[in-house]
Formats: structure tokens, sequence, C-alpha cells
């Protein structure tokens, strides 16, 4: 960790990253979200999933949102900061393109942040029908 970074430039860079991570799903643009994290970074979609390893295993996953998630809207709490690592509870809403059914998404990211990249972000997250 760089010392002569301050906790307050920390977390502006960190709120910058989360912010990125939040456009690049409501444009259901995946290059932005991948893009947010190192070559190797990896990306664990929930608990049980195994990690997704590389901005292509990424970007792959991230891939369908443009088909499948229309209205979207992210939306995220405060940031709690220790060092390179930062977590905050998040919400997204979304319209299912095929079936029309609103969304609701709710839950946490945990991240790991390797020279103002992502390189580790875990996700626990619940959806349900609104």
């Amino acid at each position: 960790m760089n010392t002569s970074v301050g906790w307050k430039e920390l977390q502006a860079e960190y709120v910058g990253l989360i912010e990125r991570f939040g456009r690049g799903w409501e444009r259901g643009e995946p290059d932005e979200i991948a893009e947010l994290f190192t070559e190797d970074g990896t990306f664990s979609p929930s608990p049980f999933d195994a990690p997704l390893l590389g901005k292509s295993a990424i970007l792959e996953y991230w891939k369908d949102i443009p088909r499948e998630q229309a209205e979207i809207a992210f939306r995220f709490g405060e940031l709690f900061v220790a060092g390179p690592w930062f977590a905050t509870e998040i919400k997204c809403t979304f319209r299912r393109r095929r079936t029309g059914q609103l969304m609701d998404v709710r839950g946490a990211l945990f991240c790991e942040t390797i020279g103002g990249k992502i390189a580790e972000m875990r996700m626990y997250w619940h959806r349900a029908a609104k």
C-alpha cells in the first residue's frame, strides 16, 4: 500500500471504481466492467460459485446484461475502507427483457485493489421480483 495516499484519496478512488462499475451495469457495457479489473483479476459472482479468473472470464459473465436486462438502476451505500480493501452495500433494479418482470437485487461487494484497479471482487446478493 502506498502510505503517502491518505484515507480520503483512497475513499475517492474506490467510490470512482464503484460508480464506474454501476454505470457499466446500467448501460449494459460489459467492457466497462471488465476494464475495472487487473488483467488477472478475479470476480466471485456469489459465495457458491467458483471465482472467474481474468478479464476475459469477467467480460463473459457480464456480456448477457444488454440482452437480458433493461431499465437498470444501480446504487451503492457508504464505503468501508481498510487499505487496499473496501466494501459497500449495493442495490440494483432492472426489468427482465423476456418477461417484463421488475427485479430487485440487494447485496454487498467486497473488493481488493492494486494500482487503481480491482484485483478481486466478491459479490454477495439476493434477487427478488418486485
